[in-house]
């Protein structure tokens, strides 16, 4: 069984990383994602191969007062699945809607 195309907000978090969010806030913040989706949603991509993660050391984060951050990177087959699903969602924007749905012009 072939699996399951990635869903939009996948898609928005595979995109994230690779215009260079490292981190699970950095995701959210330019996704407009919530923590229960981003971070549910890397897990799954770290298992599927698609994202590799590292934690920082825990020194920087005590010197900086914070938890310690998760660093994620898109591997190779990660590239090419955000490269895929953008190939769908581009088609799927550029077919022609119907009437009903058209935004209204200005």
């Amino acid at each position: 069984m072939a699996p399951r195309p990635l869903g939009y907000a996948t898609v928005a978090v595979l995109r994230a990383l690779a215009e260079g969010a490292p981190y699970g806030l950095d995701i959210m913040d330019r996704t407009g994602l919530p923590s229960g989706t981003v971070y549910p949603t890397l897990m799954r991509l770290e298992k599927r191969g698609f994202v590799g993660g590292r934690w920082e050391d825990a020194g920087v984060a005590r010197r900086e007062g914070r938890p310690r951050r998760r660093y994620y990177r898109l591997t190779g087959s990660g590239e090419e699945a955000l490269r895929e699903a953008l190939r769908r969602f581009g088609a799927l924007a550029a077919e022609e809607l119907p009437t009903s749905v058209r935004p209204e012009e200005a």
